[in-house]
This record gives structure tokens, sequence and C-alpha cells, in this order.
């Protein structure tokens, strides 16, 4: 394991086993980069880059968005940032710029944690702390979260990696997702319902081409194995290759993104492929949001696999 000195995302460290190597960052704890025998899987960024399209971040105290920044809890009401100007929404949280630091490292896993602040908008303090390892097996994560202010906090979790198999296209690569509805969205990209997709083009409960179709969808009424696990996998037809992302049975939800609002060269070059723990606008509706008592510890896993 190594840590290089700080570049434009902060200091890199490197972790390696069995082929496998990944590189997280100082700045938002990111997975920038993760790559098998060589072949990177992620469609990471430089280590001078600031991470587009929220590449390989982690999400939290929310992932995804809140209408006007706007929320109640537990009979008071709190305004954020908004993040998402041209949106109106406050978005992705409010760690993902922030300076991590390494409390553990070996050759093969490194463990990053911050330190959230009370803050306006989010008067509570948390301890996250991130363990990230590679072995024959694969890429894992594991997420801490420990409440370390006086009173109830509101808490949801996600990461952002993009996945991309070499040499296959958005629209030619078959993409399987365990789920049985979607969340509807409005031209702001916050929830006005849901809907069953049996026999839709968003159907993806058995393995398909992804096509022309356009995603920025988040799945829910998602399945899970009987190890207690739900995963994605995007794979190529012609060659058999695949990547599996997992997540425990804390991630209730899929967001898939295509990748068509990024611009240049990475428009629609890769997908998102993020595990969430609550959908979108939860601080607002509560759907499946954690409430984190005082002192009380949180923790939950995923991974990536070739």
């Amino acid at each position: 394991m190594s840590a290089e000195s700080a570049a434009r995302s902060g200091i890199q460290w490197s972790i390696e086993a069995a082929g496998h190597r990944a590189v997280v960052t100082e700045i938002g704890g990111t997975l920038r980069a993760y790559s098998v025998d060589g072949t990177e899987l992620l469609d990471g960024f430089g280590e001078d880059e600031i991470a587009p399209g929220s590449a390989g971040q982690i999400l939290a105290p929310w992932p995804n968005r809140i209408r006007d920044g706007k929320y109640e809890f537990e009979g008071r009401s709190y305004q954020l940032a908004l993040t998402e100007p041209a949106r109106h929404n406050a978005i992705h949280g409010l760690v993902n710029w922030s300076r991590w630091h390494a409390v553990e490292q070996t050759a093969d896993a490194v463990t990053l944690e911050y330190d959230l602040p009370a803050q306006v908008g989010y008067p509570w303090s948390l301890r996250l702390r991130n363990r990230w390892s590679v072995s024959a097996d694969g890429l894992r994560a594991v997420q801490e979260v420990v409440n370390t202010s006086e009173s109830n906090a509101p808490w949801g979790y996600s990461v952002h990696p993009y996945l991309r198999l070499p040499g296959v296209t958005v629209e030619d690569t078959v993409l399987h997702v365990p789920a049985r509805s979607r969340i509807l969205a409005d031209n702001r990209l916050l929830p006005i319902g849901a809907t069953k997709i049996a026999g839709t083009e968003f159907d993806f409960s058995e393995p398909r081409r992804i096509g022309d179709l356009v995603l920025d969808t988040t799945f829910g009424d998602i399945d899970f194995g009987p190890d207690g696990i739900t995963a994605v996998t995007l794979s190529d037809p012609a060659s058999g290759r695949s990547i599996v992302v997992w997540a425990d049975d804390k991630y209730r939800y899929w967001q898939v993104f295509t990748a068509d609002t990024l611009h240049g060269e990475r428009f629609r070059r890769s997908v998102a492929v993020e595990p969430m723990t609550c959908p979108p606008d939860a601080f607002r509706t509560g759907r499946d949001l954690v409430v984190l008592q005082p002192g009380a510890a949180w923790s939950t896993s995923w991974g990536i696999r070739a």
C-alpha cells in the first residue's frame, strides 16, 4: 500500500492484492481508480482533476437530491445550501469535497475517516469511516458512521462509481438490475411517484442491451439473494466479460445513470451504478430514512467484482 503526496484531488492511497489495484483520494474519500490485471474497470479521473460528474464520490448524509434544500425533521425545519442551483436542489450530501485522513493502512487496505461538523442546514456532527480493501474476490468497501451529536440525526448513504467494460459502448452493454419498480421523476429529477417496470423499456430484471435508452433512474423493489446481497451486472455479450456491483441489504435502491448530461468525451462513455440506502428526497418524505440516535453506530458494505 502506498500514499503519494498531494495532488489536486489530495493525497492518493493505492492498495493492491492478487492483481487488483484501487486508488482512493484525500478529497472526498473518493474511489478514483480500480483495475484488475491492468484493465481499468472504473471510468475514473486523473489525480490532478476535480472529480467529474461525482465520479467515485461518497454521498452522505444523503444521496441524490433534496427539493429546494428544505426539509423537516422531528418538528424542526432546515434549509440546506442549493448545491444544484440550476434545478434548485441540494445534491449529494456534505462530504464529497472534504479532506479525509487515513487511520489504518496495509498493502491491500486503507481506512479513511472524516468528522462532519454540525452546520447550518444539518446541525449534527458525525464520524464517518470507510475501509477500502482489494483481494482476489474484488473490491470491498465497508462504511461506518457514528452520531457524535446529542440528538437524533437523519441519514442516508450512497456511492457514485462509473463502470466501463473495455471496448464496449454504453449502447452495447448488457444491463441486469434486479428491480420491479422505478421512481418517476419530474424535470428537476425529483420523485413524483413510482411505477412497476415489468414489460417496459426500463425492465432489466432479465439482462438485455441498454441500446439508446437514456437512464438517470432510481430502481426500487429490488431483489436480494439468499445471502442478503443485491447486485447489478454490466456485461459484454461478445466476450462474456462482466462487472458486478453488489451491496448488502441496507441498500434498498439502485440508481443507474448513462452519463447523458456529461460533456465532451465523458458523454455516454460509461454507466454509473449507485447503490442507495434511500430514494431521492428522503429527507422530505422520510422514506427509508435512517435515524441515527446519539452515540449510535451504523454500518454497511458494498463492492465490485469482475
